[in-house]
Protein backbone atom coordinates (compact mmCIF):
# COMPACT_ATOMS: atom_id res chain seq x y z
CA UNK A 1 0.00 0.00 0.00
CA UNK A 2 1.32 3.44 -0.91
CA UNK A 3 2.03 5.71 2.03
CA UNK A 4 0.67 9.24 2.06
CA UNK A 5 4.26 10.47 2.37
CA UNK A 6 5.18 8.79 -0.95
CA UNK A 7 6.06 11.66 -3.28
CA UNK A 8 6.75 9.55 -6.38
CA UNK A 9 4.67 10.06 -9.52
CA UNK A 10 2.50 7.03 -8.72
CA UNK A 11 2.22 8.01 -5.06
CA UNK A 12 1.08 11.53 -5.85
CA UNK A 13 -1.41 10.14 -8.40
CA UNK A 14 -2.83 7.62 -5.93
CA UNK A 15 -3.48 10.20 -3.23
CA UNK A 16 -4.95 12.83 -5.58
CA UNK A 17 -7.09 10.73 -7.94
CA UNK A 18 -10.74 10.05 -7.14
CA UNK A 19 -10.61 6.34 -6.34
CA UNK A 20 -14.41 6.04 -6.37
CA UNK A 21 -14.51 7.22 -9.99
CA UNK A 22 -11.60 4.92 -10.85
CA UNK A 23 -13.28 1.90 -9.26
CA UNK A 24 -16.59 2.70 -11.01
CA UNK A 25 -14.91 2.89 -14.41
CA UNK A 26 -13.12 -0.43 -13.89
CA UNK A 27 -16.41 -2.00 -12.74
CA UNK A 28 -18.12 -0.83 -15.96
CA UNK A 29 -15.31 -2.41 -18.01
CA UNK A 30 -15.74 -5.73 -16.19
CA UNK A 31 -19.52 -5.63 -16.62
CA UNK A 32 -19.07 -4.84 -20.31
CA UNK A 33 -16.77 -7.81 -20.86
CA UNK A 34 -19.26 -10.15 -19.17
CA UNK A 35 -22.17 -8.79 -21.23
CA UNK A 36 -20.25 -9.11 -24.50
CA UNK A 37 -19.41 -12.72 -23.58
CA UNK A 38 -23.14 -13.30 -23.03
CA UNK A 39 -24.37 -11.55 -26.19
CA UNK A 40 -21.46 -12.30 -28.51
CA UNK A 41 -21.94 -16.05 -29.21
CA UNK A 42 -25.35 -15.57 -30.84
CA UNK A 43 -24.02 -12.81 -33.10
CA UNK A 44 -20.85 -14.76 -33.91
CA UNK A 45 -22.79 -17.90 -34.80
CA UNK A 46 -25.04 -15.94 -37.18
CA UNK A 47 -22.01 -14.74 -39.17
CA UNK A 48 -20.17 -18.09 -38.89
CA UNK A 49 -17.45 -17.14 -36.42
CA UNK A 50 -16.22 -18.92 -33.30
CA UNK A 51 -18.75 -18.60 -30.49
CA UNK A 52 -16.46 -16.54 -28.22
CA UNK A 53 -14.94 -14.50 -31.05
CA UNK A 54 -16.29 -11.20 -29.72
CA UNK A 55 -15.72 -12.06 -26.06
CA UNK A 56 -12.05 -12.84 -26.64
CA UNK A 57 -11.50 -9.73 -28.73
CA UNK A 58 -13.24 -7.56 -26.14
CA UNK A 59 -10.93 -8.97 -23.47
CA UNK A 60 -7.96 -8.04 -25.66
CA UNK A 61 -9.33 -4.53 -26.28
CA UNK A 62 -9.69 -4.14 -22.53
CA UNK A 63 -5.90 -4.04 -22.10
CA UNK A 64 -5.20 -0.88 -24.19
CA UNK A 65 -8.41 0.71 -22.89
CA UNK A 66 -7.35 0.27 -19.27
CA UNK A 67 -3.81 1.36 -20.15
CA UNK A 68 -5.08 4.52 -21.87
CA UNK A 69 -7.29 5.36 -18.88
CA UNK A 70 -4.44 5.01 -16.40
CA UNK A 71 -1.95 6.84 -18.63
CA UNK A 72 -4.14 9.90 -19.16
CA UNK A 73 -5.28 9.96 -15.52
CA UNK A 74 -1.72 10.48 -14.32
CA UNK A 75 -1.06 13.51 -16.56
CA UNK A 76 -1.12 17.17 -15.58
CA UNK A 77 -3.20 19.74 -17.53
CA UNK A 78 -0.30 21.02 -19.67
CA UNK A 79 0.66 17.66 -21.26
CA UNK A 80 -3.04 16.85 -21.57
CA UNK A 81 -3.53 19.95 -23.73
CA UNK A 82 -0.48 19.14 -25.86
CA UNK A 83 -1.55 15.53 -26.45
CA UNK A 84 -5.12 16.63 -27.19
CA UNK A 85 -3.94 19.06 -29.89
CA UNK A 86 -1.78 16.38 -31.49
CA UNK A 87 -4.50 13.75 -31.13
CA UNK A 88 -7.20 15.96 -32.63
CA UNK A 89 -4.98 16.90 -35.57
CA UNK A 90 -4.30 13.23 -36.34
CA UNK A 91 -7.93 12.16 -35.91
CA UNK A 92 -9.23 14.91 -38.20
CA UNK A 93 -6.78 13.73 -40.85
CA UNK A 94 -7.92 10.13 -40.38
CA UNK A 95 -11.60 11.14 -40.51
CA UNK A 96 -11.00 12.80 -43.89
CA UNK A 97 -9.05 9.75 -45.06
CA UNK A 98 -11.94 7.50 -43.96
CA UNK A 99 -14.29 9.43 -46.26
CA UNK A 100 -11.88 9.18 -49.20
CA UNK A 101 -10.48 5.66 -48.88
CA UNK A 102 -12.24 4.11 -45.89
CA UNK A 103 -14.54 1.11 -45.71
CA UNK A 104 -18.27 1.63 -46.17
CA UNK A 105 -20.28 -0.15 -43.49
CA UNK A 106 -24.08 0.14 -43.44
CA UNK A 107 -23.98 3.15 -45.77
CA UNK A 108 -21.40 5.15 -43.76
CA UNK A 109 -17.66 5.64 -44.33
CA UNK A 110 -16.47 6.05 -40.75
CA UNK A 111 -13.83 3.34 -40.67
CA UNK A 112 -10.27 3.17 -41.89
CA UNK A 113 -7.85 0.22 -41.80
CA UNK A 114 -4.33 0.87 -40.49
CA UNK A 115 -1.85 -2.03 -40.20
CA UNK A 116 -4.74 -4.48 -40.36
CA UNK A 117 -6.67 -2.73 -37.56
CA UNK A 118 -10.05 -1.13 -38.23
CA UNK A 119 -10.37 2.26 -36.56
CA UNK A 120 -13.22 4.72 -36.18
CA UNK A 121 -11.31 8.02 -35.81
CA UNK A 122 -14.38 10.03 -34.81
CA UNK A 123 -14.54 8.11 -31.51
CA UNK A 124 -11.18 9.62 -30.53
CA UNK A 125 -12.11 13.06 -31.85
CA UNK A 126 -14.77 13.39 -29.12
CA UNK A 127 -12.50 13.65 -26.05
CA UNK A 128 -9.69 15.48 -27.86
CA UNK A 129 -12.09 18.10 -29.21
CA UNK A 130 -13.52 18.67 -25.72
CA UNK A 131 -10.02 19.36 -24.34
CA UNK A 132 -8.87 21.64 -27.17
CA UNK A 133 -12.13 23.60 -27.22
CA UNK A 134 -12.05 24.01 -23.43
CA UNK A 135 -8.49 25.35 -23.65
CA UNK A 136 -9.48 27.89 -26.33
CA UNK A 137 -12.44 29.05 -24.27
CA UNK A 138 -10.27 29.33 -21.15
CA UNK A 139 -7.79 31.52 -23.02
CA UNK A 140 -10.70 33.67 -24.16
CA UNK A 141 -12.11 34.12 -20.66
CA UNK A 142 -8.74 34.72 -19.02
CA UNK A 143 -7.30 36.89 -21.81
CA UNK A 144 -9.94 39.29 -23.09
CA UNK A 145 -8.11 40.04 -26.36
CA UNK A 146 -8.01 36.41 -27.52
CA UNK A 147 -11.11 35.38 -29.55
CA UNK A 148 -11.01 31.80 -28.31
CA UNK A 149 -14.73 31.19 -28.76
CA UNK A 150 -14.44 32.03 -32.47
CA UNK A 151 -11.62 29.50 -32.92
CA UNK A 152 -13.63 26.97 -30.95
CA UNK A 153 -16.69 27.55 -33.15
CA UNK A 154 -14.56 27.21 -36.31
CA UNK A 155 -13.14 23.92 -35.04
CA UNK A 156 -16.64 22.70 -34.26
CA UNK A 157 -17.81 23.65 -37.78
CA UNK A 158 -14.93 21.66 -39.33
CA UNK A 159 -15.78 18.55 -37.32
CA UNK A 160 -19.51 18.83 -38.04
CA UNK A 161 -18.80 19.18 -41.76
CA UNK A 162 -16.66 16.02 -41.76
CA UNK A 163 -19.17 14.04 -39.68
CA UNK A 164 -22.07 15.00 -41.96
CA UNK A 165 -20.09 13.79 -44.98
CA UNK A 166 -19.45 10.38 -43.41
CA UNK A 167 -22.44 10.58 -42.42
CA UNK A 168 -22.70 10.21 -38.63
CA UNK A 169 -25.61 12.21 -37.24
CA UNK A 170 -25.39 10.69 -33.78
CA UNK A 171 -21.76 11.71 -33.35
CA UNK A 172 -22.59 15.15 -34.75
CA UNK A 173 -25.29 15.56 -32.11
CA UNK A 174 -22.90 14.44 -29.36
CA UNK A 175 -20.24 16.92 -30.49
CA UNK A 176 -22.85 19.70 -30.61
CA UNK A 177 -24.01 18.90 -27.06
CA UNK A 178 -20.41 18.98 -25.84
CA UNK A 179 -19.69 22.30 -27.51
CA UNK A 180 -22.96 23.91 -26.44
CA UNK A 181 -22.36 22.88 -22.83
CA UNK A 182 -18.88 24.39 -22.98
CA UNK A 183 -20.27 27.64 -24.38
CA UNK A 184 -22.68 27.80 -21.46
CA UNK A 185 -19.95 27.17 -18.88
CA UNK A 186 -17.64 29.72 -20.51
CA UNK A 187 -20.26 32.42 -20.09
CA UNK A 188 -21.17 33.05 -23.72
CA UNK A 189 -24.06 35.55 -24.01
CA UNK A 190 -27.31 33.71 -23.29
CA UNK A 191 -28.96 34.84 -26.53
CA UNK A 192 -26.14 33.26 -28.50
CA UNK A 193 -26.40 30.05 -26.50
CA UNK A 194 -30.16 29.93 -27.15
CA UNK A 195 -29.50 30.52 -30.84
CA UNK A 196 -27.08 27.61 -30.97
CA UNK A 197 -29.58 25.34 -29.18
CA UNK A 198 -32.29 26.43 -31.63
CA UNK A 199 -30.15 25.16 -34.52
CA UNK A 200 -30.40 21.56 -33.23
CA UNK A 201 -33.99 20.87 -34.42
CA UNK A 202 -33.22 22.59 -37.72
CA UNK A 203 -30.22 20.29 -38.19
CA UNK A 204 -32.34 17.25 -37.38
CA UNK A 205 -34.99 18.37 -39.86
CA UNK A 206 -32.35 18.82 -42.56
CA UNK A 207 -30.96 15.35 -41.83
CA UNK A 208 -34.48 13.90 -42.08
CA UNK A 209 -34.98 15.48 -45.50
CA UNK A 210 -31.55 14.71 -46.96
CA UNK A 211 -30.46 11.38 -45.45
CA UNK A 212 -32.51 8.28 -46.26
CA UNK A 213 -31.44 6.23 -43.23
CA UNK A 214 -32.37 9.07 -40.86
CA UNK A 215 -35.78 9.40 -42.53
CA UNK A 216 -36.42 5.65 -42.27
CA UNK A 217 -35.45 5.45 -38.60
CA UNK A 218 -37.61 8.39 -37.60
CA UNK A 219 -40.58 7.13 -39.65
CA UNK A 220 -40.28 3.64 -38.15
CA UNK A 221 -40.09 5.11 -34.67
CA UNK A 222 -43.45 6.86 -35.08
CA UNK A 223 -45.13 4.26 -37.27
CA UNK A 224 -43.72 1.09 -35.67
CA UNK A 225 -42.64 -2.05 -37.47
CA UNK A 226 -38.86 -1.83 -36.97
CA UNK A 227 -37.75 -5.42 -36.29
CA UNK A 228 -34.67 -4.66 -34.18
CA UNK A 229 -36.51 -2.08 -32.10
CA UNK A 230 -39.41 -4.44 -31.41
CA UNK A 231 -37.02 -7.20 -30.35
CA UNK A 232 -35.11 -4.83 -28.08
CA UNK A 233 -38.34 -3.58 -26.54
CA UNK A 234 -39.52 -7.14 -25.94
CA UNK A 235 -36.33 -7.87 -24.02
CA UNK A 236 -37.44 -5.52 -21.25
CA UNK A 237 -40.80 -7.29 -21.00
CA UNK A 238 -39.19 -10.76 -21.05
CA UNK A 239 -36.63 -9.90 -18.39
CA UNK A 240 -39.05 -8.55 -15.83
CA UNK A 241 -37.60 -7.48 -12.52
CA UNK A 242 -34.83 -10.06 -12.07
CA UNK A 243 -34.21 -11.34 -15.61
CA UNK A 244 -34.32 -14.80 -17.15
CA UNK A 245 -30.77 -15.62 -16.06
CA UNK A 246 -27.28 -15.25 -17.58
CA UNK A 247 -27.07 -16.83 -21.02
CA UNK A 248 -30.77 -17.73 -21.15
CA UNK A 249 -31.98 -14.73 -23.13
CA UNK A 250 -33.47 -15.26 -26.60
CA UNK A 251 -33.72 -11.72 -27.97
CA UNK A 252 -29.97 -11.64 -28.69
CA UNK A 253 -30.54 -14.45 -31.21
CA UNK A 254 -32.46 -12.01 -33.40
CA UNK A 255 -30.42 -8.83 -32.97
CA UNK A 256 -27.44 -8.46 -35.33
CA UNK A 257 -25.87 -5.83 -33.05
CA UNK A 258 -26.77 -7.37 -29.70
CA UNK A 259 -23.15 -7.13 -28.53
CA UNK A 260 -22.79 -3.43 -29.33
CA UNK A 261 -25.69 -1.13 -30.21
CA UNK A 262 -28.29 -3.15 -28.24
CA UNK A 263 -26.23 -4.55 -25.38
CA UNK A 264 -28.41 -2.73 -22.85
CA UNK A 265 -31.39 -4.72 -24.15
CA UNK A 266 -29.46 -7.97 -23.58
CA UNK A 267 -28.73 -6.87 -20.01
CA UNK A 268 -32.43 -6.10 -19.51
CA UNK A 269 -33.57 -9.56 -20.58
CA UNK A 270 -30.94 -11.65 -18.82
CA UNK A 271 -30.44 -9.64 -15.63
CA UNK A 272 -33.72 -7.73 -15.32
CA UNK A 273 -34.91 -4.22 -14.56
CA UNK A 274 -33.09 -4.03 -11.23
CA UNK A 275 -29.74 -4.65 -12.91
CA UNK A 276 -30.54 -2.02 -15.56
CA UNK A 277 -31.47 0.51 -12.87
CA UNK A 278 -28.21 -0.29 -11.08
CA UNK A 279 -26.33 0.29 -14.32
CA UNK A 280 -28.09 3.62 -14.82
CA UNK A 281 -27.24 4.50 -11.23
CA UNK A 282 -23.56 3.69 -11.82
CA UNK A 283 -23.39 6.01 -14.83
CA UNK A 284 -25.27 8.67 -12.86
CA UNK A 285 -22.84 8.31 -9.96
CA UNK A 286 -19.84 8.87 -12.26
CA UNK A 287 -21.39 11.94 -13.85
CA UNK A 288 -22.66 13.58 -10.64
CA UNK A 289 -19.54 12.84 -8.60
CA UNK A 290 -17.41 14.07 -11.48
CA UNK A 291 -19.41 17.31 -11.66
CA UNK A 292 -18.95 17.81 -7.92
CA UNK A 293 -15.18 17.36 -8.28
CA UNK A 294 -14.90 19.80 -11.18
CA UNK A 295 -16.66 22.47 -9.14
CA UNK A 296 -13.63 22.73 -6.85
CA UNK A 297 -11.08 25.50 -7.25
CA UNK A 298 -8.82 23.67 -9.72
CA UNK A 299 -9.27 26.38 -12.36
CA UNK A 300 -11.53 27.29 -15.27
CA UNK A 301 -9.90 24.88 -17.71
CA UNK A 302 -10.53 21.89 -15.45
CA UNK A 303 -14.13 23.03 -14.95
CA UNK A 304 -14.96 23.43 -18.65
CA UNK A 305 -13.00 20.43 -19.91
CA UNK A 306 -13.97 18.03 -17.12
CA UNK A 307 -17.66 18.98 -17.08
CA UNK A 308 -18.02 18.75 -20.87
CA UNK A 309 -16.35 15.32 -20.92
CA UNK A 310 -18.73 14.14 -18.21
CA UNK A 311 -21.71 15.53 -20.15
CA UNK A 312 -20.47 13.78 -23.28
CA UNK A 313 -20.04 10.50 -21.37
CA UNK A 314 -23.48 10.72 -19.76
CA UNK A 315 -25.38 11.82 -22.87
CA UNK A 316 -23.88 9.00 -24.94
CA UNK A 317 -24.94 6.46 -22.32
CA UNK A 318 -28.43 8.01 -22.15
CA UNK A 319 -28.86 7.89 -25.94
CA UNK A 320 -27.87 4.22 -26.06
CA UNK A 321 -30.24 3.26 -23.25
CA UNK A 322 -33.13 5.35 -24.57
CA UNK A 323 -32.87 3.94 -28.10
CA UNK A 324 -32.68 0.37 -26.74
CA UNK A 325 -35.87 0.99 -24.74
CA UNK A 326 -37.61 2.58 -27.77
CA UNK A 327 -37.85 6.01 -26.17
CA UNK A 328 -36.10 7.66 -29.13
CA UNK A 329 -35.38 6.57 -32.73
CA UNK A 330 -32.62 3.96 -32.98
CA UNK A 331 -29.07 5.24 -33.22
CA UNK A 332 -25.98 3.10 -33.62
CA UNK A 333 -24.26 4.46 -30.54
CA UNK A 334 -22.25 2.33 -28.15
CA UNK A 335 -22.62 2.21 -24.37
CA UNK A 336 -19.38 3.72 -22.96
CA UNK A 337 -16.95 1.19 -21.46
CA UNK A 338 -19.43 -1.65 -22.03
CA UNK A 339 -20.34 -2.18 -25.71
CA UNK A 340 -18.15 -4.26 -27.99
CA UNK A 341 -15.67 -2.42 -30.20
CA UNK A 342 -11.98 -1.61 -30.05
CA UNK A 343 -12.28 2.04 -31.09
CA UNK A 344 -15.24 2.64 -28.78
CA UNK A 345 -13.69 0.94 -25.75
CA UNK A 346 -10.24 2.53 -26.07
CA UNK A 347 -11.74 5.98 -26.77
CA UNK A 348 -13.98 5.58 -23.71
CA UNK A 349 -10.86 4.68 -21.73
CA UNK A 350 -9.20 7.88 -22.96
CA UNK A 351 -12.29 9.90 -21.98
CA UNK A 352 -12.43 8.36 -18.52
CA UNK A 353 -8.70 8.88 -18.05
CA UNK A 354 -9.06 12.56 -18.89
CA UNK A 355 -11.98 12.86 -16.45
CA UNK A 356 -9.88 11.27 -13.71
CA UNK A 357 -6.97 13.61 -14.48
CA UNK A 358 -9.11 16.74 -14.44
CA UNK A 359 -10.90 15.82 -11.20
CA UNK A 360 -7.74 15.14 -9.19
CA UNK A 361 -7.15 17.22 -6.06
CA UNK A 362 -3.99 19.20 -6.79
CA UNK A 363 -4.31 21.99 -4.22
CA UNK A 364 -1.73 22.13 -1.44
CA UNK A 365 -2.24 19.92 1.57
CA UNK A 366 -0.01 19.02 4.48
CA UNK A 367 1.66 15.66 4.86
CA UNK A 368 1.62 13.87 8.22
CA UNK A 369 3.76 15.78 10.73
CA UNK A 370 3.53 19.06 8.78
CA UNK A 371 1.39 22.11 9.38
CA UNK A 372 -0.81 23.48 6.66
CA UNK A 373 0.43 26.27 4.42
CA UNK A 374 -0.42 29.72 5.79
CA UNK A 375 -1.16 32.82 3.71
CA UNK A 376 1.83 34.39 2.00
CA UNK A 377 3.29 37.25 3.99
CA UNK A 378 2.45 35.95 7.44
CA UNK A 379 5.32 35.62 9.89
CA UNK A 380 4.75 31.92 10.38
CA UNK A 381 4.51 31.14 6.65
CA UNK A 382 8.05 32.35 6.11
CA UNK A 383 9.42 29.55 8.29
CA UNK A 384 6.93 26.84 7.35
CA UNK A 385 7.51 24.38 4.51
CA UNK A 386 4.46 23.38 2.47
CA UNK A 387 3.84 20.66 -0.06
CA UNK A 388 1.98 21.42 -3.26
CA UNK A 389 0.76 19.32 -6.15
CA UNK A 390 0.03 22.41 -8.22
CA UNK A 391 -0.14 22.22 -12.00
CA UNK A 392 3.16 22.85 -13.79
Amino acid sequence: MLERTDRSLVGIWWWTVDRWLLASAILLMVIGTLLVMAAGPAVATNIQLASQHFGIRQSIYLIPALGAMLFFSILEPRPIRILAILGLTVTIGLMIAAILVGSEIKGATRWITIAGINLQPSEFAKPFFAIVSAWLLTLWREGQDFPGWIYSAALMAILVGILVLQPDIGMTFLMAVTWGFQMFLAGLPMLLVIGVVALAPLGLWAAYLKLDHVEKRIDRFFEGGAWQVEQARDSFANGGLLGVGPGDGTVKLHLPDAHSDFIFAVAAEEYGALACLSLIGLYGFIVLRGFARTMSDEGLFALIAGSSLLAQFGVQAAIHMASSADFIPTKGMTLPLISYGGSSLVASGVTMGLILALTRRRKPYALPGQRRHLPTGSATSQTQEAVSWQNP
